[in-house]
């Protein structure tokens, strides 16, 4: 009967694992960032549609916008109708920049409000 040396295979086993781990964690955490944005995108634009509804202006409410929104974001509001609609667009690239500006997602938020009648 003869008996195989297995001395060095979890270590290799280990060094092949590595790689997919890594490439886990980082995908895990893209899927993270591309939540905490929209969530951040979503209440931008629904404090904007609030805001400009409340008859403090475009002015205004943009400014705010611009302030919960994720840095880098275009926010635009548009009045008519008797309504308010913002809009927040935001864009997420991957973690440590991987796969270069190809994999960038641009995530979209909008709200609607009832325009207030002015005092």
């Amino acid at each position: 009967m003869t008996r195989h040396d297995e001395r060095g295979a979890v270590t290799a086993e280990t060094a092949m694992a590595l790689p997919l781990l890594a490439v886990l964690t980082l995908s895990l955490a893209w899927v993270v960032t591309l939540g905490a944005t929209q969530v951040r995108a979503i209440d931008a634009a629904r404090e904007v549609a609030r805001s400009a509804a409340r008859s403090d202006g475009p002015g205004p409410a943009l400014s705010l916008g611009r302030r919960v929104a994720p840095a880098g974001s275009r926010v635009s509001v548009a009045v008519g109708g008797g309504e308010v609609r913002a809009r927040v667009t935001s864009s997420v690239t991957p973690p440590l920049g991987l796969f270069g500006s190809w994999a960038r997602i641009d995530l979209h938020a909008e709200a609607l409000a009832a325009q207030e009648p002015s005092r």
